[in-house]
């Protein structure tokens, strides 16, 4: 990588300065304006505070020593621009290798070694089965989903984990909703209520629990528990033989949801675990010994005053019920006890006052917390016609994940999700979603892949290039040829920045720049019609442009048609 020659070419010109401190970090980035070089650096700038010399000096002495250090054949010039940058301008052969090694690795190109015999655990989705999944998990699931990719694509050793709560209030409602609309099934007249729903009033039974769950997915249950049990489950308790039938459904929907985006789970873990191998307790035992969970008006109390907060937290009810965060920190704790290099969690915006509490736990019980992230991702609006689209899960008034799917397909929904920052407020345009145009940005990308595929597809009808056995790549010296092998050169660097930072848009961010790239060459180069050795050159370079594009795009889920 050019990037490394220079990193080390710069250390042994750093050498020679006995004032600059063994941690200074040279910082190497490739400028917005190509006229600017290859890559450039700011390293005089920061050393001037050392040296005590104005930068541009320090700069011109820099370049003056690095003129020995460097080869010719990689680095064709250092200059000084500014106030004292340095622009380094990489040779074109260089970039003629590196375009015969992606042509040479193809599906493995941008694979990187970061992770070897490395574990990550990423978890994601994690909806408790009481209904379908929302346009809101959706995001959370494909952020979840590519996240692992791309740390499975830097060399990790990936499980993908999905933890659910199948007790608590929330399912106990759930069982509650379904009974009632069950019993009201076998007997139509019994007496009803009118409750307020998301678009306007709805009638239920009168005994439907309150904040009971109004989706039309609830009476299908019920109505396939009467269907095959007839009225046998009457006397049935609600928190079991319903509950668990509700379950069983909503969880294979959700499965199916997921397969339909590609998503998938290598392992389950339900909260119930946590209670029945007694972790729960632990936690709260292990913090109690250090001082740190005191009894109070019969509730458990965090000492979290202790960590800053300015009250203390609340970690078992005065009704024996565990808060959120108790189960949180002991699964987080069965996690680091899992010996993973990486734990990854995908949370939405609703966690940000939890997670710090709950890490503080795991840390105090004793466990390195260093290897943990948290990725908050913040919430999704659907915007049809300019005006958004209100939302409620019990009041059935939402966009479920599957009426996405069907509007938009799977690999809109999934870049749609992937082209912000996950820290960002997604507004969800479902008409720029619905265009088949450049505007839309999944279609740009794909359509520049099957262009590609046509243009390789008609070289091979017309034996463009044909009569050279191997294409010399090194005829590749318009502008835009060259722009467009640096513009695959840093697809390794984009996946391992995504990598590291977590942030899977970079990616997104990336590809749209390459299909930018490669409308420039295809605009500026002909390639069927001019003389074989040409053609020839160009198609490799067409072919890898294909490679990159359907690359990245695997690893954000996302397939790469070969004609549209």
């Amino acid at each position: 990588m050019v990037k490394d020659y220079l990193n080390s070419a710069i250390a042994k010109v750093l050498g020679s300065y006995e004032a600059v401190p063994d941690d200074f970090v040279v910082e190497l980035e490739i400028p917005n304006n190509p006229e600017h070089g290859d890559w450039s650096t700011n390293a005089a700038l920061k050393l001037a505070r050392y040296l005590r010399k104005a930068p541009r000096e320090i700069a011109e002495e820099m370049v003056a020593r690095l003129s020995d250090v460097f080869s010719p054949e990689l680095i064709t010039s250092a200059d000084v621009a500014g106030a004292g940058f340095i622009n380094f301008r990489v040779a074109n052969a260089y970039w003629w290798q590196l375009l015969g090694r992606i042509l040479e690795l193809e599906s493995r190109y941008g694979r990187g070694s970061s992770g070897d015999g490395k574990k990550a655990l990423v978890e994601y989705v994690s909806a408790n089965p009481t209904g379908p999944l929302t346009v809101g998990h959706g995001r959370n699931a494909v952020l979840g989903d590519t996240i692992a990719n791309v740390l499975d694509w830097s060399g990790y050793d990936v499980t993908r984990e999905y933890y659910f709560n199948d007790a608590g209030r929330q399912m106990r409602v759930l069982g509650e909703s379904v009974r009632s609309q069950y019993l009201s099934i076998l007997n139509p007249s019994r007496e009803t209520k009118t409750v307020e729903g998301g678009s306007g009033d709805v009638v239920v039974p009168e005994d439907f629990p309150e904040d009971g769950y109004l989706g039309e997915y609830i009476i299908d249950i019920a109505r396939s528990i009467a269907s095959e049990h007839g009225d046998t489950k009457k006397a049935e308790d609600a928190e079991g033989f319903f509950k668990d039938a509700a379950e069983k459904v909503i969880f294979a929907d959700i499965e199916a949801t997921l397969g339909r985006i590609g998503i998938r789970q290598d392992e389950y873990f339900n909260e119930r675990t946590l209670y029945d191998t007694g972790k729960i307790w632990n936690v709260v035992d292990g913090l109690r010994k250090e001082g740190l969970v005191y009894d109070s008006e019969g509730a458990v109390w965090f000492k979290t005053t202790e960590f800053g907060k300015e009250k203390d937290t609340v970690l078992v009810k005065s009704s024996g019920e565990p808060t959120y965060r108790l189960p949180d920190i002991a699964y987080h704790v069965d996690k680091v006890e899992r010996s993973y290099d990486r734990i990854v969690d995908i949370f939405g915006a609703d966690h940000i006052a939890t997670v710090p509490d709950v890490l503080k736990g795991v840390e105090l019980l004793g466990y390195d917390v260093s290897g943990i992230d948290v990725v908050i991702y913040q919430f999704v609006t659907l915007v049809r016609s300019g005006k958004p689209v209100k939302m409620s899960t019990r009041k059935a008034t939402y966009e479920t994940l599957d009426d996405l799917i069907d509007e938009v397909g799977a690999d809109v929904v999934r870049f749609f999700f992937l082209m912000r920052s996950a820290n960002t407020h997604l507004e969800f345009d479902l008409d720029l979603a619905r265009e088949a145009s450049d505007k839309n940005p999944v279609f740009y990308l794909q359509y520049a892949h099957a262009r590609i595929c046509s243009i390789l597809r008609k070289a091979d009808e017309v034996g463009a290039g044909s009569t050279v056995a191997e294409p010399d790549l090194g005829q590749l010296v318009h502008a835009s040829e060259i722009n467009l092998i640096k513009s695959l050169a840093q697809f390794p660097a984009v996946v391992e920045d995504a990598s590291s930072s977590l942030e899977p848009h970079r990616i997104a961010t990336y590809l749209r720049e390459l299909a930018v790239a490669f409308t420039d060459f295809y605009g500026n180069c002909r390639i069927i019609g001019e003389e074989d050795g040409i053609a020839s050159a160009r198609l490799a370079l067409a072919r890898a442009a294909r490679i990159g594009l359907a690359n990245g795009l695997s690893v954000l889920g996302i397939s790469a048609p070969d004609r549209m």
